[in-house]
């Protein structure tokens, strides 16, 4: 069962030179001005402090990875609410991009790949973001990981993965690992499916992926100059292991209805 696979028309030279001409420097503004303040109020001091409901450390996160989106041209719309409290997001994933998404919506600590921590500007927010790093093919990681996100759960802090392991082509949503539910059941938290969706009905799935041995570098120019285009980011209904009688029905589950949720 896999996401519609739909094309979309190259963006012409002219159209992205003149795209390059105007976000260039609203990125370098964005980085080297409000990247400065957005880690200001990561000092533990004051990283607490409540703010719009939330606290100023992951209020200020939101901000930033919501103007970077728009920045890149990503016109952001949401469905559904992300729950408060301690849950495991679980999401499609298709790029980079994918985390400065989910953070636009609430701050939430990911399990990513170790390869992330060296990438510029994203790997350096990743590890204040609170990332778990894992290396990827290590049982030691793996088992280090899980443990990690069992006590953030039971701290009552929010967690995110991607249990497809990879990113894709964009073409479909992969099967997803069981394991990697395994702290929610755990933790006694519920799963949270997130269908995150570029372009109009799922059409620009494949022009945000990684292309062939594209580098995260290549990805990330590439995007920088492609036109504006609705991104949708939508909060299903939580899966609980009660629910579904275990985490291999909960990996199923959340990824039928993100899927459902991409064709409709």
């Amino acid at each position: 069962m896999n996401s519609p696979a739909r094309s979309v028309p190259a963006s012409s030279a002219p159209g992205r030179t003149l795209r390059y001409l105007t976000r260039v420097p609203l990125l370098l503004v964005h980085v080297l001005v409000m990247l400065p303040l957005l880690l200001l109020t990561m000092v533990p001091v004051w990283a607490g402090l409540p703010v719009a409901g939330t606290t100023l450390k992951a209020w200020s996160v939101q901000r930033w990875s919501t103007a970077l989106m728009r920045i890149f041209g990503f016109r952001l719309r949401q469905v559904g609410q992300p729950l408060p409290g301690a849950v495991m997001f679980v999401a499609n994933h298709v790029s980079w991009v994918d985390i400065t998404l989910l953070h636009s919506r609430r701050m939430m600590g990911f399990v990513a790949k170790r390869e992330i921590r060296s990438w510029p500007v994203i790997g350096w927010l990743a590890v204040r973001g609170e990332t778990i790093f894992h290396q990827r093919g290590s049982t030691e990681s793996l088992d280090g990981v899980m443990g990690a996100m069992v006590q953030r759960l039971r701290e009552g802090r929010p967690v995110g993965v991607f249990p497809e392991g990879r990113t894709r082509d964009g073409s479909e949503v992969g099967p997803f690992h069981a394991r990697i539910f395994q702290p929610a059941v755990e933790a006694g938290v519920p799963v949270q499916p997130v269908a995150l969706i570029y372009g109009a009905g799922a059409s620009a799935q494949s022009v945000v992926a990684f292309g062939p041995r594209e580098s995260f570098f290549a990805n990330f120019l590439r995007l920088l100059g492609e036109p504006a285009r609705e991104t949708t980011v939508v909060f299903l209904p939580p899966v609980t292991a009660a629910d579904t009688e275990g985490r291999r029905r909960m990996a199923d589950t959340a990824r039928a209805r993100i899927i459902a949720a991409m064709a409709g």
